[in-house]
Order: C-alpha cells, then structure tokens, then sequence
C-alpha cells in the first residue's frame, strides 16, 4: 500500500499502523453506533506532521478523522469511509499556564483531568465537566459542556484561540490572548463544534478560572419533577450564583443506589454545588433552602467537606454506568435534546411517558440549569425491534423541543446519530453551513459525511 509506505516514511513505521487490533480501538466510540475500521491509524507528535498527513491525504483521496479518547456519543469519530484515523494520544502536552492571564495553552490530547492536575498548582482549574476523562481536541470537536455549563459556560465560551491545519495542509490561527474582540469573523465559534469536519485542532488555548475559597454540594429531594424545575428556575431568577445543578429522575436515583451503594430517596432529585467565599455563600445556601422548601422540596442535604462532594458527584456521573451495569448484555443510547428552561418540566414529563410507552428501560437526568436533558436507554443493539422503539423515542424528544425553540443535540454534538434533524432545526442555514465545508474542504477529505453530510454514512 503506497500510501501506508509513505506515512511510514513521514512519521516512524512506529507510529503508522494498520494492526487488526489498533484499527478495531479507532472503529468505534462510547455510542450504540455501528463500528468501522479505519486503514490506517497514525499517532502524530506536531502540528507540522499533521499537516503532511493531510498533504498526503488529499493526494490519495483519503478521508481523515481526528480521534480524542473516543468517548463521544453519537458516532462522531468512527470512521465510516475508512481511511486515515489521526489519534492525538501522543500530542498530549500542557504548553503554557499564563496564571496572571487566567489562560493555558494545550496540545489536543491532554486530558480534561490531566489539565487540572496540572492548574491545581497554580490555584487554578478548568471549567468545562462532561463526566468523561474526554481529550481537550476532543471537547472542543463537539462544543462538549456538562455540570458546570450553568455558571462557567459551555467549551465554546473557554476557547479564546485555536491552532488549526486546514484540508490544503496550511496553519491558522482563529483567535488571540485578548479578553474580546471585534476583528473580523468570529472562527473560534466556527471551528468549535464542527466535530473534525473542517480542521485539525492541533493546539487550544483556554480560559481558567480560580479555584474557588469555599465549595458546598447540596442533595435535595421533591415530590415531583415540575416542583424540582421550578425551584431551579426561582434559584436563577434569584440570581443565586450556583455552579452546578442536576436532575436525576426516581428511576435514575434507584439505579444509582444499587450501583453507588449509596441509600438516596426514591424520588425527583437535584444535585447542587455552590462555589463562592464563606460568607456569601452561606447567605446563598440559606437562600437556596427557603426557595426550594417553599416548592415542596421533601429533604436537602449539604455537604461541606471533599469526601462528602466527590462521594455525591461520583454517584450523579456514575449513573450511565449504572444503568449498564444493571442490564448486561445491552448498550446505551443516550439522547441529549436541549430546551428553553421554561419548556424543560413538560419536556422531561413528556420524555418519562414516551420511555414508558416503548417499553424499554430507562431513566433520565439533566444540566436542568441550562435546559439540557439526556434519556439513557438500554437497547439490545442486536433486536431491530429494540433499536426501531430507542430511535422513536429519541426522534419523538427531537421533535418535542425543536416544536419548542430548543435544540436536537445540546452538547454531544451530530456526528452521525442526528444528522437526520439538521434541515428540520435549521433550515436555509444549513445550506450555509454546507456552503462553508465546502470552501474549507472542497475534497471532503475531513471526517467524512458527518455534520451535515449529504449521503447517509456507509454502514
């Protein structure tokens, strides 16, 4: 294979391979999604070689796809075309921490928690928390956010600049170290979210923030989902400065008592941090406290010390394992549909009725405090039966919040699994979008038919 040759000529034949068992790790991602081997996985260490890489590419005709730690949900990364995989495990370094600019320059390979292991000792932490241990390329890929998008903001807001080789095999840059700017075309927010589809991220830099002097997790317990909603919203109308706030459904909490060993009761449930000095947040929790008792809140629990916190959140991200866990033998398709909060208690009422019709288990949970919900459904991948009730239920929670102002995906991005809803959610602008891609990589050499891919994948 020539191709393969001259990869191995670029980079070392040690970082060119083909083997069986390398291709099959690079074929898949966390998600139901059918899998797909790649020819070739390479394992570049700068952006000059990724930049070759792709030189080569297009002389071959060769699609290439960016892969982080593979932990994405809807497809993203598998490579449906085959073709080149670019694993940036081994472009994995911490570049720069400008404390005094509250920025840090990475490589896309670097961890979420190798980051913070590393600010920690400047004082600092990353703030973007989506459960999994993803690759910063990664998170950025698919405008990745998680718990703390309520205070902090999603992975878009902490990109201040992007190294990006392009489909020609040339470098930019789409930003600077300024706080804002008005000088031309916003790229950042191109770039993020466009799940390898338009470039190669091959350095970040990003926005810290200071840990923060105190830090309170609160455990509250209601009688109903509407009265669970409704306290969140009265705790942002208050203007109450909380860092993370999460829904869990009854069938989700008995799940996650079975698999945390925890003995949490079996009803509605939201998940609370507060970060903020003592004082403040003090008259915040006592805040918080009148606002969800007066919504029929049947119990809150605080936890102050580390252990207490880590033992409460590990339970709260746990809960996908949980449920697959508890049903061995089947996978997970998790559904991720974004609304106005205002729309999020008839949504997720809505959602629970439409698991129940289907007659499939499954439980839901959510970044209630921006409007995000997730349904995890357990599926027989190997029953059509089981795939045709998942998909309808997924495609009837779409429906629901696109008829709502809302979004098909609010953080696990399109990849293949919600193409199927772009001209629905955006209409003419998706010809724009398709007009873009096409001036930035007019050989389709990117990832392939995801996005807004015009042909459906090969499966």
């Amino acid at each position: 294979m020539k191709l393969f040759e001259e990869l191995q000529q670029l980079l070392a034949p040690d970082r060119v391979t083909n083997n069986e068992t390398i291709l099959e790790q690079h074929s898949k991602d966390e998600s139901y999604h059918t899998p797909h081997l790649p020819e070739i996985v390479v394992f570049p260490e700068n952006a000059d070689e990724v930049s070759q890489v792709i030189k080569l590419a297009n002389k071959h005709d060769t699609a290439v796809v960016p892969f982080g730690f593979g932990s994405s949900l809807e497809g993203n990364a598998i490579p449906y075309d085959a073709g080149i995989v670019l694993d940036f495990s081994m472009m994995n370094k911490v570049l720069e921490i400008r404390e005094d600019d509250f920025l840090v320059k990475v490589q896309p390979g670097v961890t979420r928690s190798q980051l913070d292991k590393e600010l920690k000792k400047y004082g600092l932490f990353f703030s973007v928390d989506p459960g999994a241990d993803a690759t910063l390329g990664g998170m950025a890929a698919t405008n990745a956010s998680g718990t703390t998008a309520v205070r902090y903001g999603i992975m878009r807001d902490q990109v201040r600049d992007l190294e990006v080789v392009l489909a020609d095999g040339s470098i930019i840059h789409t930003g600077n170290l300024a706080a804002k700017s008005s000088s031309g075309y916003h790229l950042n927010g191109l770039f993020v979210g466009s799940e390898g589809t338009l470039g190669c991220f091959t350095e970040l830099t990003l926005k810290v923030y200071g840990i923060p002097e105190h830090v309170m997790a609160a455990r509250a317990s209601f009688a109903s989902v509407d009265n669970a909603v409704e306290a969140v919203i009265a705790i942002l109308q208050a203007g109450i400065p909380v860092a993370r706030v999460e829904l869990a459904d009854e069938q989700s909490i008995k799940q996650m008592n079975l698999f945390s060993d925890t003995n949490y009761k079996e009803v509605p449930t939201l998940f609370l941090e507060f970060h903020g000095n003592e004082a403040g947040l003090n008259q915040d929790v006592e805040f918080t406290k009148e606002i969800v008792y007066d919504r029929n809140c049947q119990d809150i629990e605080f936890e102050t010390d580390t252990a207490g916190r880590n033992r409460l959140w590990e339970a709260r991200h746990n809960v996908a394992y949980a449920y697959i866990h508890g049903h061995p033998g089947k996978k997970q398709m998790v559904t991720d549909v974004c609304l106005p909060i205002s729309e999020l208690a008839g949504a997720i009422k809505d959602a629970r009725i439409a698991v129940e019709q289907s007659g499939l288990e499954g439980g839901i949970v959510g970044h209630v405090g921006d409007g995000n919900y997730h349904i995890l459904l357990m599926v027989d991948v190997n029953d059509p039966k089981d795939i045709e009730k998942a998909t309808a239920v997924n495609e009837h929670i779409v429906d629901y919040a696109l008829a709502r102002g809302g979004t098909c995906t609010g953080e696990h991005g399109v990849g293949v699994g919600k193409q199927k809803y772009q001209q629905k959610e955006h209409g003419q602008s998706l010809d724009v979008m398709r007009k873009i891609k096409q001036a930035l990589d007019p050989a389709g050499v990117f990832n392939p038919n995801k996005v807004i891919g015009t042909r459906p994948p090969v499966r």
